[in-house]
């Protein structure tokens, strides 16, 4: 199997502190910076998974470079540079503690709520009657709090605002470019015969200005129906066809684990883990429309290196 980058521990020049997320680690540099490796890792149920995924973190981060590319007329986000497959380094900002899930059919955990009796979700009343992976009458927006630690959780925008989280003029300018980036997101996926379902934004201050921060409309932070045969599969109840990481939390929820202590994860062979990859590449180049081009080479840490180290020089000029 191809190799994988799982874990990094560089040492940078002016290097302030390293944080390992579920699946990115973050160098900040000089407090002016971000250095953010999108590692092979794989999390769900808010779990990091035991095995990496070939060429997973390469997806991550070239899908979320283009979106965040075509995004720049909405809303200015933390971009600088993408030196390495795997790397984009950006402006150091302020993160909001709020993940904005934006919602334009009713999937996931969402129908899991509706399915189980709930018809309001994050303050947001939901219209009797809805079936799974219907299109919801417009999008709406279910924030959730972001934890440090352990599952975050949803909450409504009254209580973003009344607890002091995120005040309200800067939320509600959040509610504006999450709408608008992800109607631009719909109109992209169009295009390429799918379905963009829901995703999340995350936004930070920089310069006492709100931009978009972290990953856009890749696999781990959306879900995309294939556009060809939804209607037909909605009449007949049947699960759409779908390039997402959804298909990870079926997989490992028909095999008895969904994050809850003393759950076990299942194993993951080879063979898993390759058709993962592929599922991966499959969504780069279906929401791209573009042929991925793996980057192939058996020091993955030195490459990567190299690479971030030339654009930090460049920078410090």
């Amino acid at each position: 199997m191809a190799n994988t980058l799982t874990f990094t521990d560089f040492k940078f020049p002016g290097q302030r502190s390293l944080y390992h997320g579920k699946v990115r680690d973050v160098y900040d540099i000089d407090g002016r910076y971000l250095v953010m490796v999108a590692t092979d890792r794989i999390s769900a149920f808010d779990v990091i998974l035991p095995k990496g995924i070939p060429f997973k973190g390469q997806v991550l981060n070239q899908i979320a470079a283009q979106f965040l590319d075509a995004t720049t007329d909405i809303c200015p986000n933390w971009k600088v540079a993408v030196p390495d497959p795997m790397v984009t380094v950006g402006l150091r900002c302020e993160p909001f503690k709020v993940e904005m899930i934006v919602r334009g059919y009713l999937a996931g955990s969402a129908w899991r709520e509706y399915a189980a009796g709930a018809r309001e979700i994050c303050g947001v009343p939901l219209p009797e009657g809805l079936v799974e992976n219907q299109k919801l009458p417009r999008p709406i927006i279910t924030p959730t709090t972001k934890e440090d630690e352990g599952h975050d959780q949803n909450i409504s925008r009254e209580e973003i605002v009344s607890r002091g989280i995120v005040s309200k003029e800067d939320y509600e300018k959040m509610e504006k470019y999450a709408l608008a980036i992800f109607e631009r997101g719909t109109e992209m996926a169009a295009r390429q015969g799918l379905i963009l379902v829901d995703t999340k934004y995350e936004f930070g201050k920089h310069d006492g200005e709100v931009i978009l921060i972290d990953e856009i409309h890749t696999p781990d932070s959306s879900r995309y129906f294939y556009a060809e045969g939804y209607e037909e599969r909605l009449a007949k109840g049947e699960p759409q066809k779908q390039l997402s990481k959804e298909f990870v939390r079926q997989w490992l929820i028909e095999h008895g684990f969904m994050g809850k202590q003393g759950q076990q994860v299942p194993e993951m062979t080879e063979a898993y883990c390759r058709e993962v990859s592929d599922r991966y590449i499959e969504l780069y180049e279906h929401i791209t429309g573009e042929t991925f081009v793996r980057a192939e080479g058996d020091d993955i840490e030195a490459r990567m290196e190299h690479n971030i180290l030339s654009c930090l020089a460049d920078l410090s000029k």
